[in-house]
């Protein structure tokens, strides 16, 4: 069958297959954060722009106003807040350091360029020199910047995070199949899901030193980090997995009886696919845990990250730290907001659920 000219369509019909395609699209604006862009769309495309402005209001507008009555209310009371450091710094202060942050990675990037371009060049003219002997290639070792530290948390997180699933899951299938496998880690779960990771940190930083070498591999912070970021997520996913599997429609159970499956097929083809919406939210509980868990890790156990920049700022004590930690805060948030949608993506991509 050949394909349609859209040129020779006339303009109704046009505007119908615009407005199809922003219907298909309009799940994904909303999974994204986006909602306003299928009513924005709509307009433009002129579908009943009086109606369409109404959810624009909803959708966009009205947010708009809201963060810039924050941003109004933060600039009017922030200089009236005084500290040992200074006023409390507005947006424009908070702006600028964002910039001079950047502007920091930017330079950092260029000192490192120039480094490896030098040990290039001194280890050439040694091999021509006839000391390949001689040869040497070190890391850099310059100030971690603004980026790398938002890089490292990023990375520890789903070290962490992954460490966490790959524990909650099975043991959340098996205790929503079986009452005396619920029964058995039941009490377990109640006494350590409330623990602090502050609690934890220094636990697990004893245990690890005592076990790690310190001999290549993972940094011993890195571990130490992603341990307690293991130890404070799992539960959200460990119940909500467990709930999602005993809540199962108890006739797909018996199918499965009636069939033979063995356990693995029961499990892969009836018991997951229903359970999948509970266990993603369990997942999204977990992974938002684990970031908040890990910047107060980082913070006390001096583990480099983004809490560790937070710390590192507030001792440092200059006339620019209070904007710099508010840069901070905020791009945690941002994040943490950014990983939701992720894994919120993920779900509908995996579980095909309505797109809300």
């Amino acid at each position: 069958m050949a394909a349609i000219d859209p040129t020779q369509l006339s303009a109704p019909d046009r505007k119908a297959r615009r407005l199809m395609r922003i219907t298909r699209a309009e799940g994904w604006f909303r999974v994204l954060g986006l909602p306003f862009m299928a009513p924005l769309l709509r307009a433009a495309a002129g579908d009943d722009p009086r109606g369409q402005l109404k959810v624009l209001w909803q959708t966009l507008f009205a947010p708009v106003l809201a963060i810039l009555a924050f941003l109004g209310l933060w600039a009017m009371l922030a200089p009236q807040v005084q500290t040992s450091l200074g006023s409390v710094p507005g947006p424009a202060q908070v702006w600028s350091q964002a910039v001079a942050l950047h502007q920091d990675a930017v330079r950092e990037g260029e000192k490192r360029d120039e480094f490896y371009v030098r040990q290039d060049e001194r280890n050439a003219r040694l091999i021509a020199d006839g000391q390949p002997d001689k040869v040497q290639n070190r890391d850099y070792t310059g100030r971690p910047t603004f980026y790398m530290q938002i890089w490292t948390s990023i990375q520890t997180v789903f070290a962490g995070f992954l460490i966490g699933t790959v524990i909650a899951v099975p043991l959340g299938i098996a205790a929503g199949l079986s009452p005396t496998v619920n029964a058995a880690i039941n009490p377990l779960v109640q006494i350590f899901k409330p623990v602090s990771p502050l609690a934890w940190l220094p636990i697990v930083t004893m245990v690890v030193s005592a076990l790690a070498t310190g001999e290549g591999g993972l940094p011993r912070s890195f571990i130490v980090s992603a341990i307690t970021v293991t130890l404070c997520s799992l539960w959200p996913t460990l119940i909500n997995t467990s709930l999602g599997v005993a809540s199962i429609d108890r006739d797909l159970v018996n199918v499965g009886r009636v069939l033979k499956l063995s356990p693995w097929a029961r499990v892969t083809r009836l018991v997951l696919p229903s359970a999948l919406p509970l266990i993603f939210t369990g997942l999204r509980l977990s992974l938002g845990v684990g970031w908040m868990v890990l910047i107060a890790a980082e913070m006390l156990a001096q583990n480099p990250g983004l809490g560790k920049f937070v710390w590192d700022e507030f001792q440092n004590g200059s006339s620019d730290s209070l904007a710099r930690i508010m840069v901070a805060v905020l791009t945690i948030g941002i994040i943490g907001f950014l990983l939701d949608r992720m894994m919120f993506a993920i779900q509908s991509l995996i579980t095909f659920s309505d797109k809300r």
